[in-house]
């Protein structure tokens, strides 16, 4: 067993694009523009931004909205290989996400055991579409994270084992504070250099097995 652990997160990691923002652009009136912005600024939290930018939607779309994703998302070049690499250095791989299980569960269906995944739901029951939020925060974070990444590191994860956090935005960057090294692109490579973070960037996941590899060298 690798005393590794990796967390991932899935909208913008494993899938090209963040489904949330697509699903937003094609089905929400204008509003969900200043929640957005809100949540990337850091001014509201995350779940109460994800939370209120749903309840912009009729759930009368469900149908509709889930079809256009599936079809939509695009799994990042490599992640299957990723996948089959970590099964193969017994490297436990967790799926940590933001994203909403109506289309998390479809997408990673075949690839990753449903065990390994950790995200948010979706209620349709009502005249809008409803988020919860099984994974909330622990008594150590106060930050309303909706799927609380750091709680689910200090759940999942041992202090002896070395944390590996790959992600791409500020929804990773709590956990990324936690880690022992950053796989990182896009606004998360941003704020790990300005922390000075231990990181590196990725494109693909094919690039991120590479840098395992390489961070094993250099502990041997």
């Amino acid at each position: 067993m690798s005393n590794k652990v990796i967390i991932c997160d899935f909208d913008g990691t494993i899938t090209e694009t963040d489904n949330i923002i697509a699903i937003m652009k094609k089905f929400a009136p204008p509003e969900w523009n200043e929640l957005k912005n809100g949540v990337l600024s850091q001014e509201i939290s995350i779940s109460e931004g994800v939370g209120k930018m749903f309840q912009l939607l009729p759930a009368s779309l469900k149908q509709e909205i889930i079809d256009y994703i599936l079809e939509y998302a695009e799994i990042r070049k490599g992640f299957k290989e990723f996948v089959a690499y970590t099964k193969e250095k017994k490297i436990p791989l967790y799926i940590v996400s933001g994203g909403i299980d109506f289309f998390v569960y479809p997408l990673l269906d075949g690839l990753v055991d449903s065990d390994q995944i950790y995200c948010n739901r979706a209620n349709f029951e009502g005249e809008k579409i409803k988020i919860e939020w099984p994974h909330t925060c622990d008594d150590t974070c106060s930050n309303e994270c909706g799927c609380c990444k750091p709680s689910l590191i200090r759940q999942l994860t041992t202090s002896k084992q070395e944390k590996i956090v790959i992600g791409d935005s500020i929804t990773d960057l709590q956990a990324a504070k936690l880690a022992d090294y950053v796989i990182a692109r896009d606004l998360l490579l941003e704020k790990s250099k300005e922390l000075d973070l231990p990181y590196r960037p990725f494109t693909t996941f094919f690039d991120v097995m590479n840098i395992l590899e390489q961070l094993e060298e250099v502990k041997s």
